[in-house]
């Protein structure tokens, strides 16, 4: 199949008449992943602005804790303003300096890096493997012993002579990581693992909910995401110190006290309002429904693009069952320079699409950033078109022939 421009209007109509049989041309638009509020929102919204507890104090933020981690099966989650501080305060906690290098994903959201750099450390940027979309641990192995070696202080880059400290994998759309071999070369490298499952609410590695694999890991519960508290994220862990740790941190480290304001740390203001706490109270008792839902919506893809040529759908990895944050689709290698003008298309047409994002080598902030070789990364980041993944799609009547 050739890539030329000429190829665009039959690729773009080719995939617009495909999705028009799961996604009606009367019912549209249809956007990316908009929230839903379906359940007890209002309810619970209401009775804090009743009460007054409005703020970062409230028994929905208990509340909201106490269910997350009963979900994930953890032992302690904590509530935050949003995912890039859950992922900075991991971070933080779990011992990353000033001049540490932090092995991250070349393929992720830019927040990951951000994270990295409020602290004085450097993004190192590693490749993925094109089954889950995430860090590739056997790729990321050979090129570790390649330019790094073992001492005494830790995992030390041969080449820059800085600390190699920790791993943050993403689970990309929700699909995640082979966190099993992620494990096993934290372990034999002495790196920490952090888990970037700022997607992943609701997936599970064998059996296990993403963010059990590493010391702490990081949620988001953004508008788009699967489950919303408007703006905010979470960060889960199995280590209790840690935890009680981190909800210090992020109570701008205050002692308790009846009336005195002292602080033993350098804190963040980065808790969670009660207003967005009663929305993940209501969110997270409907997050089971949502999950068959949008698992049904992936099946639905999986089966419509067994027939359309030119693309294919990103499935789940087979060790594990993913939450479909986001639906995905990669466009064949010969026609990858079409990507940008048929995503145009299908948003011309009503039908919500995007790219993934850029990768963090071709920032301007991270462009100088160590980097290992990732042809995977750069060939997934130039074929990949994101697709409407509401779960109000399962709802549509199922398409003749899929």
């Amino acid at each position: 199949m050739s890539g030329t421009a000429s190829d665009l209007p039959r690729l773009s109509h080719t995939l617009i008449s495909a999705l028009r049989e799961m996604l009606p041309e009367s019912g549209g638009p249809y956007p990316l992943h908009a929230p839903e509020f379906e359940g007890h929102e209002l309810e619970y919204v209401d009775d804090c602005i009743k009460t007054g507890w409005v703020s970062s104090v409230g028994s929905y933020v208990d509340r909201f804790e106490r269910d997350l981690a009963a979900f994930c099966g953890v032992k302690r989650a904590v509530a935050v303003s949003n995912g890039t501080a859950s992922l900075h305060i991991s971070l933080l906690a779990c011992g990353v300096k000033r001049d540490d290098e932090v092995l991250i994903p070349d393929l992720t959201f830019v927040a990951t890096a951000n994270a990295v750099t409020y602290l004085g450390a450097i993004p190192h940027l590693v490749d993925c493997e094109s089954t889950s979309l995430g860090v590739d641990a056997a790729a990321l192995d050979d090129y570790l012993k390649e330019i790094a070696a073992l001492r005494p202080e830790g995992l030390i880059n041969k080449i820059t002579g800085r600390r190699i400290s920790a791993l943050v994998p993403m689970h990309t759309f929700g699909h995640p990581c082979d966190m099993e071999a992620l494990s096993a070369l934290c372990e034999r490298c002495h790196l920490t693992l952090i888990e970037d499952a700022a997607e992943a609410i609701g997936s599970f590695y064998h059996g296990r909910h993403c963010g059990n694999f590493g010391k702490v890991a990081a949620l988001s519960f953004n508008g788009n995401k699967t489950i919303t508290t408007g703006g905010g994220g979470a960060v889960l862990t199995n280590d209790e110190e840690l935890g009680a740790l981190i909800k210090h941190l992020t109570t701008q480290a205050k002692v308790p006290h009846a009336f005195r304001f002292r602080h033993d740390h350098i804190g963040y203001n980065y808790r969670m309002p009660n207003l967005n706490a009663a929305l993940g109270c209501a969110q997270l008792e409907q997050l089971e429904r949502k999950l068959t839902l949008k698992r049904i919506v992936a099946a639905r893809y999986e089966r419509l693009f067994r027939k359309v040529a030119g693309f294919s759908f990103v499935k789940e990895p087979p060790y594990c069952k993913s939450n479909y944050w986001l639906n995905a689709i990669l466009l064949d290698r010969s026609c990858a320079e079409l990507r940008d003008d048929i995503i145009t298309a299908l948003n011309e047409n009503g039908i919500g699409s995007r790219p993934v994002w850029d990768l963090m080598s071709s920032l301007p902030m991270f462009k100088d950033c160590p980097r290992m070789p990732c042809p995977v990364a750069e060939d997934i980041s130039s074929r990949l078109i994101n697709l409407p993944s509401s779960p109000k799609l399962a709802n549509l009547p199922e398409p003749d022939g899929v």
